[in-house]
């Protein structure tokens, strides 16, 4: 139920965290993938792992805020692979924090367009090739910041997170009948290079805003965005999914 043979998948911000845990989870399970994120070095080093163990992917660096990167990524899918099934637009930046009254306005802009804006023109090139293959599985990573919390410094990236969900229940409600499913992934606070926890005491208190006292590893959230991926989520569209750990629960 959770396999993706056969299946064709572009996964950003594939480079570390959840989106290398997914993309190399995605090709264990079967998936042809395109991998995506700025760092060249990084995306070869994933595809030479993924081939190693006897997967499928194609690496293409850029940016997510570029169009012409988010078109030439479907186009890859197509042209190397025949089609796309799923696409997981997971790139993401906390950005610079801060008050509201100190923050610049490019700071905002930059915040916005990585993680809302980006994730937009990704779907606008990546809804068409779904449907020509009959629908699929597109997936955003969002956060429970912006849902069920509200974090002081972070106003961009809350309002960012906070629209994708926006956007998720749209699209999911105009392409349905088309059998195109879109959910949005709610990590909790999760162990990769970009977690802000850089000292003892800030990872202590990360760890234990969460019911479960910890934070997650990739592997654990690249699970919950296999499931949105496969088969196995075949009636799920339209949902902000949590993986959060209980932190939207936790009062303790």
């Amino acid at each position: 139920m959770f396999a993706l043979a056969n299946k064709v998948a572009i996964v950003t911000g594939a480079s570390s965290g959840i989106g290398r845990a997914t993309a190399k989870l995605f090709t264990e399970q079967g998936a042809k993938l395109v991998v995506a994120a700025r760092r060249q070095a990084e995306l070869e080093a994933l595809v030479a792992e993924i081939e190693d163990a006897a997967g499928t992917a194609i690496a293409l660096a850029g940016d997510v805020r570029d169009e012409a990167y988010a078109k030439a990524l479907v186009d890859l899918a197509v042209g190397r692979f025949g089609g796309l099934d799923i696409a997981f637009n997971n790139a993401g930046s906390v950005g610079q924090m801060g008050p509201v009254p100190d923050m610049l306005l490019k700071t905002w802009h930059e915040t916005i367009d990585t993680n809302l804006t980006g994730a937009f023109i990704g779907a606008k090139y990546q809804v068409p090739a779904l449907l020509e293959r009959g629908g699929g599985s597109l997936i955003f990573t969002s956060s429970f910041v912006g849902r069920t919390a509200g974090i002081p410094g972070m106003a961009a990236y809350a309002a960012a997170k906070a629209g994708l969900i926006g956007l998720t229940q749209v699209l999911a409600a105009e392409y349905g009948a088309q059998g195109l499913r879109v959910n949005a992934l709610l990590p909790g606070g999760t162990d990769t290079p970009g977690a802000t926890t850089t000292t003892p005491e800030a990872r202590a208190f990360v760890e234990g805003i969460h019911a479960l006292k910890r934070m997650a590893q990739p592997q654990e959230i690249a699970r919950s965005a296999l499931y949105l991926a496969s088969d196995a989520s075949s009636f799920t569209t339209g949902t902000a999914l949590f993986a959060d750990g209980g932190v939207s629960i936790n009062r303790t």
